[in-house]
C-alpha cells in the first residue's frame, strides 16, 4: 500500500494529542475519576501518550487499561476462522468512573460500539467519553467523539493509516487508497 498524502507529521500528532488531553481536563473538571482505554491495537499507544501529556499537565497519574474487543465484533465472522485476539488488560475498576476510550480512527462507529459493549461486561461506568486521532467520517452508527484530534474527509476507497513508534518506528497519518479486491 503507498501512501498518497501525509496528513499529519509527527509534531501534528504531538499538538492533537495535547489538545485531546487538555480538552480531558478541562471537561472533566480535573482528572480524579478518569480513566484511560486504549483499543488494541494503534488506541493503546495514543492513550499512553494522553497519560503522559496529563502527567505533565496535572502532575497526576491517569492509569491507562488495554481493550480487546475482537470478540465484541458484529463482523467476527466474517473477520477470519481464527481471529487474533490481543488481549484485555484493565487492572482498575470502571465502576463510577470517567471512562475515556481511546482509538485512532473513526470510521463507522463499529468499533467503538463494540467498545462500550466490552466495557459495560466489565463494570458501570459514570460516563464513557471517546478520544479519537482522526474521523474519517462515513458513520453508519450513531455515535460521534467527544474528542477529535483532526477530521479528514475521506473516500470509502481511501485508507487513513495511523503510524505509531510502539509499531511502525514513526508517529505519523497518511492517507493510501485502498487496494482493488481489499475490504477495509
Amino acid at each position: 500500500m503507498i501512501d498518497k498524502a501525509e496528513i499529519m507529521d509527527e509534531n501534528a500528532m504531538k499538538r492533537a494529542i495535547t489538545r485531546i488531553a487538555h480538552e480531558i481536563i478541562e471537561r472533566n473538571k480535573g482528572v480524579e475519576d478518569v480513566r484511560l482505554i486504549g483499543i488494541q491495537r494503534r488506541g493503546v499507544p495514543l492513550a499512553k501518550m494522553i497519560a503522559s501529556k496529563i502527567r505533565e499537565v496535572e502532575g497526576k497519574d491517569v492509569p491507562v487499561g488495554i481493550l480487546d474487543i475482537t470478540f465484541y465484533r458484529d463482523d467476527l465472522s466474517m473477520l477470519s476462522e481464527h481471529p487474533v485476539v490481543n488481549g484485555t488488560e484493565i487492572d482498575f475498576t470502571v465502576t463510577d468512573k470517567i471512562i475515556v476510550l481511546v482509538d485512532d480512527v473513526m470510521y463507522t462507529g463499529r468499533t467503538a460500539r463494540a467498545a462500550i459493549d466490552a466495557v459495560m461486561d466489565i463494570g458501570r461506568p459514570r460516563i464513557i467519553q471517546l478520544a479519537i486521532l482522526i474521523d474519517r467520517g462515513h458513520r453508519e452508527l450513531p455515535i460521534r467523539a467527544d474528542y477529535v484530534g483532526r477530521n479528514v474527509p475521506t473516500s470509502r476507497l481511501e485508507m487513513v493509516n495511523v503510524k505509531v513508534m510502539e509499531f511502525d518506528g514513526v508517529n505519523k497519518v497518511t492517507l493510501s487508497d485502498i487496494e482493488p479486491g481489499k475490504k477495509h
